[in-house]
């Protein structure tokens, strides 16, 4: 069993049920998944583009992403309909626990001038969604390998039905907010 898992079963858990009086254990805030999509908007005049970052955003989260494809054609960003334009995975059960220990304590942590993640980016229905601007903050990539610097979007899904819950859920679980 992940890390994070183990610790949500056994301290979280009831500390969320005490916190919020629920009347049911199921009741109790729980994550559901994580979504992590990498754009890679010069993958429609570069093919090898997509490649390297399928590759990158498959070291990071250690599951095979999905290339995104583009929805619509656009003139002014010479994009055609069906063109490639991003990675991404959908992380669940001890992949995602496995993924958000990492992010957590490795890697949030090598951010420079980090000073906690803002509690704005809570969507109102419990959903965090973090934007990273630089993939090489986690040690699955080779720095000297690395073509380009991209950025990455982290969408945490959760179960709790508010942003206090999911705050005070993603707090337990050491994510850093700012004050």
């Amino acid at each position: 069993m992940a890390r994070l898992r183990d610790h949500y079963e056994k301290q979280v858990k009831s500390v969320l049920e005490k916190e919020f009086s629920y009347e049911n254990p199921m009741m109790v805030p729980r994550l559901d998944k994580i979504v992590v999509n990498m754009g890679v908007g010069e993958a429609a005049h570069d093919r090898k583009k997509i490649e390297i970052a399928f590759n990158e955003l498959m070291a990071i989260t250690g599951q095979k992403p999905v290339i995104t494809k583009a929805k619509k054609s656009i003139a002014s960003f010479k994009l055609r309909e069906g063109a490639s334009v991003g990675v991404k995975v959908t992380l669940r059960k001890t992949r995602m626990y496995e993924f958000l220990d990492r992010l957590v304590n490795i890697a949030m942590p090598r951010i420079r001038d980090f000073h906690g993640v803002s509690t704005k980016s809570l969507d109102g229905h419990g959903n965090f969604a973090v934007g990273i601007k630089e993939h090489i903050i986690f040690p699955e990539i080779d720095y000297d390998k690395v073509d380009k610097i991209r950025g990455m979007d982290i969408v945490i899904v959760t179960t709790a039905k508010t942003d206090v819950e999911a705050r005070a859920l993603l707090k337990n679980f050491n994510i850093p907010f700012m004050n």
